[in-house]
């Protein structure tokens, strides 16, 4: 796969499978208990059972037939009305006991106990199109929204956002690039204070405090055109397209210093290989495939950009991934989580118990497996080092739940942490597109494309909680 790594190179045949987020005809329900029935508790805000057109609430109480072991739904959110054709509503971010979501044309942040609004709507022009998945240490965002609404509008028109106070900050245009480098589909990349923004074929870096424009990221060595970035909080990965059609074409995976845009490794691949994705950019695990051998490839870098490990086993994985046809997505993954030295994938399973695969970043070998603890798959949410949180998915006869899995002992047999309510059952699976989230015992299920339909009530957020 990778320059000289390539003759020690262990390759597994198959392709990453996405796990959807629930049927449209599945109709979970309760399991049953022992144990007693808790009481009845105030009714969610803005509650709702996802039949009707969107535009009305009535007074359905999710938690008046709540189970005994059921975690209680806090909330409940419908999305805005959008055109015929939908709309995207990408990105979810916490900040300050705030929950905000991205829908449509605007910004809306709820207080994460009661749903309640925490600051007015931040309505933007026109709809938005791409937005930063991270934040700031100080909470705050960029989101693109388009130029207009004809057929020649671009997504080039950035809007920074506080998401503790709802407040606007700095505005620009991003222009387009040299000849064939358009704006016109632009993605956003967080890595410390720079956001950079992917053209067709660049990248232009901006201040995030300041708006100022930093550097551009542009063709390099007669032939490379970077087109793809991800950040973390310390580092920014940058992925070219090289020689393209030509006899060397062949893609190249650089990190950049955020703050200048210089380079401090390249490692080029292998002809044949693409970058689909980074499952981590600290430490950076990149899952590439080579569509014409129909294989895959994990590997793992160390900070000087050589191969610290690939995975050496034969795993199918199952992780949540978007659809993204030129690979400019790399961070468009969900179902994975990872910390120094262990990576944490889910096995492929459509409907069906699949296992967590703790993977060594050090040796790419298997460490250990938990199973699915219910009748659907599980995916990773995120790791603190000494557990990783998991979201089971509903199955047709029960909701889903959030497990725990302890990563340093003997035995990796998840616990429930919130066993989610039949009441919200069919609502749950009815997010397909969605954006999952554990944070101070709540569990966040959103919506990241609404689809348009008039005829349904649209879903945007669910919370649930103890």
């Amino acid at each position: 796969m990778i320059g000289a790594a390539v003759a020690a190179l262990l390759v597994i045949g198959g392709t990453v499978w996405a796990v959807s987020g629930g049927g449209d005809d599945k109709e979970p329900v309760a399991r049953t208990s022992t144990t007693p029935t808790p009481a009845a508790s105030d009714a969610p805000v803005n509650p709702g059972d996802g039949e009707g057109d969107g535009k009305k609430e009535d007074d359905t109480d999710f938690n008046a037939s709540r189970k005994a072991g059921e975690a209680k739904v806090l909330w409940y959110k419908e999305a805005p009305d959008t055109p015929a054709d939908g709309a995207d509503a990408p990105g979810m971010w916490f900040a300050d006991s705030i929950a905000v979501k991205a829908a449509y044309k605007e910004l809306v942040g709820y207080k994460a106990a009661d749903g309640t609004p925490a600051w007015p709507a931040v309505t933007l022009p026109q709809k938005i199109c791409a937005v930063t998945r991270q934040q700031t240490a100080d909470d705050k965002v960029v989101v693109a929204y388009m130029s207009g609404v004809s057929s020649r509008a671009q997504c080039n028109q950035l809007q920074q956002i506080d998401l503790r106070t709802g407040a606007k900050g700095w505005t620009a245009e991003v222009p387009d690039g040299k000849l064939f480098d358009s704006a016109s589909d632009i993605s956003l990349s967080l890595a410390g204070n720079t956001v950079m923004v992917g053209r067709s074929q660049s990248g232009i870096a901006y201040d995030v405090r300041t708006g100022k424009t930093l550097y551009e990221k542009e063709k390099y060595n007669e032939d490379c055109f970077p087109s793809a970035f991800a950040g973390s909080a310390n580092r920014l990965i940058s992925v070219a397209s090289c020689d393209a059609l030509g006899t060397n074409e062949h893609v190249e995976i650089q990190e950049l210093n955020p703050a200048t845009g210089a380079v401090k490794w390249t490692r080029p691949l292998d002809k044949g290989w693409e970058v689909e994705r980074t499952f981590s950019v600290d430490p950076l695990v990149v899952y590439s495939t080579n569509d014409d051998k129909n294989l895959m490839n994990i590997a793992a870098f160390k900070a000087d950009g050589t191969v610290r490990s690939q995975v050496g086993f034969n795993l199918k994985v199952g992780t949540d991934c978007g659809w993204d046809l030129f690979h400019r997505d790399l961070l468009g993954c969900g179902g994975t989580a990872a910390d120094a030295n262990t990576l944490y994938l889910p096995t492929d399973s459509t409907n069906d118990p699949n296992d967590v695969v703790a993977i060594d970043l050090n040796t790419g070998k298997e460490k250990w497996r938990a199973k699915s603890p219910g009748d659907a798959p599980m995916l990773p949410i995120r790791t603190d080092g000494s557990t990783v949180i998991a979201y089971l998915e509903p199955t047709y006869d029960a909701p889903g739940r959030v497990v725990s899995i302890p990563t340093s002992t003997p035995t990796h047999t998840p616990t429930t942490l919130l066993q989610l309510p039949t009441s919200t059952a069919k609502i749950e699976s009815g997010f397909n597109s969605r954006d999952v989230a554990y944070l101070d015992g709540r569990f966040y299920l959103s919506t990241t494309r609404i689809t348009g339909n008039d005829e349904t009530r649209q879903k945007l957020m669910l919370a649930y909680g103890k």
